[in-house]
């Protein structure tokens, strides 16, 4: 693919910096960081733009913190300024990762959530009679930036452009060995991860010859109608994640076995005709329905907040077929007053 060039005075752009502040602020109404911001937004877009343009832009620390569900993480967020130079350089970035990724890669790319990824490896469990399963130890951790750098040469020639996602990718993320980590949390480094294992899609694909294959983020998964092909595919796979991404697989949540004893990913387990919830999805459900349904008769939380914090676990639990669980833990919302019923299960 032909490397692009002029995409810094995309980036440092006061039009395109106007737009990238406003995407950062979606679903930050509350922040008073995103809130001054844009209340001053053409005084520090002029601002920020110089320390662009000058070469003179520095990230600001990060404020970290944790989060233990679905697993034990450090968030790391990035100062509201640097997030808007973050939408504005994945802006310029974009159109180049997806020309660059394979059909089958999921995660960050329009049209290819996660209920997407669901339904393709459904689609491939139809086909074949085996799956591999792999992911990637430690993946953001472990993310070598003098790799990373350099799949992004291949793709872009701009100095500038380069030595600013440079400057993002080596502030990298609190606590990680110098040289390495992403830090969860930004937007770039979502963007960055996808593309990371672009390399790693091409040669299963390419090298391997593998057909039923998908991707999402660190999680992999390989179909085929003979097991023994699927083993050696781990084996060489092996190789290349540790040779040429500076990485490893996680060996204890390996599995190869038949698309019948069904497919654990993404927080469900799938079977050519059928879909469940995963165990851990499933007690997270019903502690967080109890506990709103507690929070709601305390009046601790208001109907409103209560719908808002259940409703992107109620909608991924309808992807499964959980209809008999819903209906037992109560409907969200009492038809017609809106009022939340407490689970009965």
């Amino acid at each position: 693919m032909k490397r692009a060039g002029h995409l810094f005075a995309q980036v440092a752009d006061f039009s395109a910096l106007c737009a990238a502040a406003r995407r950062a602020a979606r679903g930050k109404g509350q922040s008073q960081s995103a809130a001054s911001f844009l209340f001053h937004l053409e005084t520090e877009v002029l601002k920020l733009q110089r320390e662009l343009i000058d070469g003179g832009y520095q990230p600001r620390p990060y404020r970290t913190f944790f989060v233990s569900d679905p697993k034990p993480r450090t968030i790391s967020a990035a100062d509201f300024r640097d997030r808007v130079a973050h939408h504005a350089l994945c802006a310029a970035l974009e159109p180049l990762f997806e020309r660059a990724a394979i059909s089958d890669s999921y995660a960050c790319r329009p049209g290819k959530g996660s209920h997407a990824a669901a339904r393709r490896a459904r689609a491939f469990s139809r086909r074949y009679g085996y799956f591999l399963k792999l992911d990637i130890r430690k993946f953001f951790e472990n993310v070598d930036h003098e790799v990373l750098k350099a799949g992004l040469r291949r793709l872009v020639k701009d100095a500038r452009l380069l030595q600013l996602a440079g400057r993002i990718i080596g502030h990298g993320a609190p606590g990680s060995a110098a040289g390495k980590g992403l830090p969860i949390g930004n937007l770039t480094s979502q963007h960055f991860a996808n593309h990371y294992l672009c390399p790693l899609d091409h040669f299963i694909k390419q090298q391997l010859k593998v057909r039923g294959y998908l991707r999402y983020m660190d999680d992999l998964l390989l179909f085929s109608a003979a097991k023994e092909s699927l083993r050696d595919a781990r084996r060489r796979i092996q190789e290349f994640v540790e040779q040429e991404l500076k990485l490893e697989l996680k060996d204890e949540a390996s599995v190869l076995a038949p698309v019948s004893e069904g497919i654990p990913f993404l927080g469900l387990r799938l079977w050519p005709k059928l879909v469940r919830l995963d165990g851990p999805g499933k007690r997270r459900l019903v502690y967080a329905l109890r506990q709103g349904a507690q929070g709601l008769a305390s009046g601790r939380l208001s109907e409103d907040a209560l719908a808002a914090s259940l409703r992107s676990r109620l909608g991924h639990a309808a992807h499964a077929d959980t209809l008999a669980l819903r209906r037992s833990l109560g409907d969200l919302m009492d038809s017609g007053t809106g009022a939340l019923r407490a689970p009965t299960a």
